[in-house]
């Protein structure tokens, strides 16, 4: 199976949808792909996707950002930092790890955690 996978998709089902869409849309700036009245489909890169679902509209409900962390690996995590900080977004500090990678946590406005890091 592994192999015929194409596409990975990870639904987020939140309390607070409307904020939690324009986190990832506005903030991050992630392009949408699929919408309608209650869920959105965000195109991450090639083969990633991360969808927001209205809770009220669907059968399972939120996590309330408990037990989730999106981490997301990008080139140059002291950009991204700097970029989000300059936006006025509420994010930790950026810190060394003993493996070599560089780190710092935010989080969207369901609580879900996002890690950036790079290598």
């Amino acid at each position: 199976m592994r192999e015929s996978i194409r596409v990975v998709n990870t639904i987020l089902y939140c309390r607070c949808w409307q904020e939690t869409v324009a986190f990832y849309r506005d903030t991050l700036g992630f392009p949408i792909t699929f919408r309608n009245d209650w869920f959105i489909e965000f195109k991450v890169n090639d083969c990633a996707r991360l969808s927001v679902a209205n809770e009220k509209r669907a059968t399972i409900k939120s996590a309330n950002g408990q037990g989730l962390t999106l981490a997301f690996q990008v080139d140059k995590a002291d950009e991204a930092w700097q970029g989000l900080f300059a936006k006025g977004v509420r994010i930790g500090k950026i810190s060394d790890h003993p493996w070599g990678g560089r780190s710092f946590f935010l989080f969207d406005p369901e609580g879900n955690r996002l890690e950036i890091w790079s290598a």
